[in-house]
């Protein structure tokens, strides 16, 4: 969380400051849509999506796709209940939909339960797909023209999609990369949530903070992100096991619960900036989840006895 604050907060005094203009956002989250998002995202499934992974774990993305598709209603609802902004509903949606479970889940999953960090990542990769295929197009890349089947191939078709598709490929063919690529690759993909965090920054500094800081549907988005959602899912398979004896492996568990129980992601403000939409609630959002999610992820774990 340390590491998160700081970023932010290099983005914002260097626009405070003036270091850089009141474009820099725009172009920066150019970068994050066209080359650093597509790199961490082609490097993912390179490293993760083989054939020796797929076949012993093809039990557990089914699983991690059957629950994302039960978010996903629960995140429409939610947000229509949050705002009658068009727009920023899109922008809920997202967030209670997919939250930051590459950036913050890896590193707390590797670092509390390193025995299922790979079955946490093989869990999160039907969560990067859904994320290119429906998010990202649909609710972040969104123009609220109609577009005919022309107009959402073509939106389908982003950067970041189509990297998914050639990692996958890449990744399940094992074709051999030169270590020169795989390095640019891994590098660019690491510079992904810094920038992120930088842009937020910089999105603080050009918008009214306490404007930002009082919207209440801002906190009623990240507590249903931080808590309802993952406690309902949790409570869901406890009294299953309890009624009826039916029982998931606890790997299946932790990785459920730790995907779902993490701050709303980052992709709400890098995407909209890219594309010259207001950012401020969506950085809002991102502040004020992950901040709380300093509270509730300890809280969560404890609860679940995980």
């Amino acid at each position: 969380m340390a590491v998160l604050a700081l970023f932010i907060l290099i983005g914002f005094v260097v626009a405070k400051l003036k270091v850089v203009n009141s474009d820099a956002s725009g172009v920066l989250s150019k970068l994050e849509n066209n080359i650093f998002i597509p790199a961490l995202v082609m490097g993912t499934f390179i490293t993760n999506f083989t054939v020796e992974k797929v076949s012993t774990a093809w039990k557990i993305l089914l699983f991690s796709f059957a629950v994302e598709l039960l978010v996903i209603p629960l995140a429409i609802l939610s947000s229509k209940l949050a705002t009658k902004n068009g727009y920023i509903r899109k922008i809920y949606t997202y967030g209670l939909s997919f939250s930051n479970f590459g950036f913050m889940g890896i590193p707390i999953v590797s670092a509390l339960f390193p025995e299922y960090e790979m079955y946490y990542i093989i869990f999160t990769l039907p969560l990067w797909t859904l994320i290119y295929v429906w998010g990202v197009p649909n609710l972040l890349m969104d123009t609220g023209e109609k577009r005919g089947v022309a107009g959402k191939l073509k939106a389908l078709l982003n950067p970041m999609f189509v990297s998914l598709i050639i990692g996958a490929l890449i990744g399940i063919s094992a074709v051999k990369l030169p270590e020169f690529i795989t390095s640019v690759v891994d590098t660019c993909g690491s510079c992904m949530s810094p920038l992120a965090m930088i842009i937020t920054g910089i999105t603080f500094a050009n918008i009214s903070i306490k404007k930002v800081l009082t919207d209440k549907s801002i906190y009623f988005v990240s507590l249903l992100r931080l808590i309802v959602i993952p406690c309902a899912f949790a409570g869901i398979f406890i009294l299953l096991k309890k009624l009826i004896g039916f029982e998931i492996e606890e790997y299946y568990f932790v990785c459920m619960l730790c995907s779902l129980a993490m701050p709303l992601g980052l992709n709400t403000v890098v995407v909209p900036a890219a594309y010259g939409k207001d950012t401020s609630v969506a950085a809002g959002m991102a502040l004020i989840s992950h901040v709380l999610s300093v509270i509730t992820i300890p809280i969560i774990l404890t609860l679940f006895g995980v």
